[in-house]
């Protein structure tokens, strides 16, 4: 088996959620969705399970934290194209989100910005000149 990586994300409307991430071009995964959760793909590796609080509250004895006010991780998504970073922070705001709450970050080799979905759960999002993620064409 493949390894992947499954971002478990308490919501607190599974339905709106869902459609706010499947519009920010994550795809759905069916075979791993129900009337608790919804599985979408970010990548071949990358996951999201937006779990209601009542199920998310079953993986651990801890108390579901206030995304809103506490940050505890900040995960960061990449893009294959410059332009699909503005576009993804453009929809989660017309989705109901925020973004650049961070601010917008750009190097000569990277441009990034963050957004929250509805329920506060933040994302970065970026882009990385090929030149630094591929060894095949950095320069010697």
């Amino acid at each position: 088996m493949r390894r992947m990586i499954f971002l478990n994300l308490p919501v607190t409307d599974l339905q709106r959620a869902t459609a706010f991430y499947e519009a920010l071009g994550f795809k759905r995964n069916d075979q791993m969705c129900s009337d608790d959760g919804s599985a979408l793909t970010w990548s071949d590796a990358i996951n999201i399970m937006l779990l209601k609080h009542e199920i998310f509250a079953q993986f651990t004895p801890k108390q579901i934290g206030d995304v809103r006010t506490t940050s505890t991780a900040l995960i960061s998504l990449s893009t294959d194209d410059r332009e699909d970073v503005d576009k993804i922070a453009a929809t989660a705001v017309e989705l109901g989100g925020r973004a650049d709450v961070g601010g917008i970050h750009e190097e000569d080799f990277m441009y990034a910005r963050d957004f929250e979905d509805p329920d506060g759960n933040g994302f970065g999002i970026l882009w990385i000149a090929p030149v630094v993620t591929d060894p095949a064409i950095a320069e010697p």
